[in-house]
């Protein structure tokens, strides 16, 4: 993706990919200041992405004045979700305008928090109204209580994994690693949007014009709706055209993420299939 037009204080998804133009993760950036920007990662690659943005400065392109730095363990994030996410902010107290015209979607700003110094990006991995609070670590716990008395009165409850999953799997957002098996592309899981044609060069540039990328019988990552709605089908399944072939089975592909979502009131699958 291009990021050299990306607005102070703006915020822009993005895919890195390998040099063989399979995609390695996927996360956000933002733009902190002129020369200043601030990378997140899905949160087990982060070590390999560090890796891989050291081995680019210092063997693919030493030329360029740039410097990485990893400050995860300087920050504590909360993730304020849901449809009373701004009330709550607000009532927590906070000196930043929670204005959709002053603070849209895919912003940052900083500020404060209940008087604790903060960074929120509204960017969301739910598909709710999200608000990112990022603290000094050492003021996690002071956020989090601050959050949690906040908001008493709206019914707040904590969420954990399963429940995002299920929420990002009803928007069809992908995970790395889950929707991803080192064999895809961005053009693989319909993101070609996301690959830029204005760039004169980017890790995998070449890779992805080979005719083998473009092929017509590459796995796409597509949806899928079970006939019995209650059924959820298990991660991993294969799919097949004919299910009583004789060995060797022809496969289509698999099931990457499948959950039955309350809020539809049936199951949701994705998966990659020829």
């Amino acid at each position: 993706n291009m990021f050299s037009t990306l607005k102070v204080g703006r915020v822009r998804y993005g895919l890195m990919l390998r040099e063989d133009g399979h995609v390695m993760d996927d996360g956000t950036t933002a733009r902190l200041g002129e020369s200043h920007y601030v990378m997140t990662t899905t949160t087990a690659a982060a070590g390999e992405v560090m890796k891989h943005l050291d081995f680019v400065q210092q063997c693919l392109r030493p030329d360029l004045n740039v410097r990485f730095i990893s400050v995860t363990e300087q920050w504590a994030v909360a993730t304020l979700s849901g449809p009373a996410a701004k009330e709550i902010l607000s009532a927590a107290g906070t000196d930043i305008n929670l204005n959709d015209e002053g603070f849209g979607f895919m912003s940052m700003r900083e500020g404060y928090v209940s008087g604790l110094p903060a960074r929120i990006y509204r960017i969301s991995f739910t598909g709710e109204l999200s608000y990112e609070i990022n603290v000094p670590a050492r003021y996690g716990m002071a956020l989090w209580t601050t959050l949690m008395r906040a908001g008493k009165n709206f019914g707040i409850t904590p969420y954990g994994t399963e429940a995002m999953h299920v929420l990002r799997g009803e928007k069809g957002f992908i995970i790395v690693g889950q929707e991803t098996d080192g064999t895809v592309t961005p053009h693989d899981l319909a993101m070609s949007w996301i690959v830029s044609d204005k760039k004169p060069d980017f890790i995998g540039k070449r890779a992805l014009a080979r005719h083998s990328m473009k092929a017509g019988d590459r796995k796409q990552l597509v949806g899928l709706k079970t006939k019995d709605p209650k059924q959820v089908i298990p991660e991993g399944a294969h799919a097949t055209l004919d299910p009583d072939q004789p060995p060797p089975v022809e496969m289509l592909g698999h099931v990457t993420s499948s959950y039955f979502s309350p809020n539809l009131g049936h199951s949701v699958a994705m998966a990659l299939l020829r």
